[in-house]
């Protein structure tokens, strides 16, 4: 399973809770340049995740709408490991959909 994520400067202990999870690759954009906002999410993708207290707040809104549209789930997490764990756990849909992509 990929995954975009979206924000925090450096990612630091957040790649092994992804593979604790599933998800074996990761796209990652900082996200605090006003070009991200230009940017398309891809098209392999299986989930988002923002972590919202390292972005600027438009580019929250356009990832949410444009996964939205794309019809992939969105997680918003704190940049630690702790939040990202529980935001993860409690996603209904990626544990439906997106953990049996892989």
């Amino acid at each position: 399973m990929t995954a975009l994520i979206v924000g925090g400067d450096r990612l630091g202990n957040i790649p092994q809770v992804l593979d604790a999870k599933g998800i074996t690759d990761y796209i990652h954009w900082v996200g605090r340049k006003k070009g991200t906002r230009n940017m398309s999410i891809p098209g392999n993708i299986d989930m988002v995740i923002v972590l919202y207290d390292f972005i600027e707040h438009n580019l929250a809104k356009i990832i949410k709408r444009e996964s939205k549209n794309m019809e992939v789930p969105c997680i918003f997490s704190k940049r630690g490991t702790s939040d990202l764990t529980i935001q993860l756990d409690r996603c209904k849909h990626c544990k439906k959909e997106c953990y049996s992509r892989t």
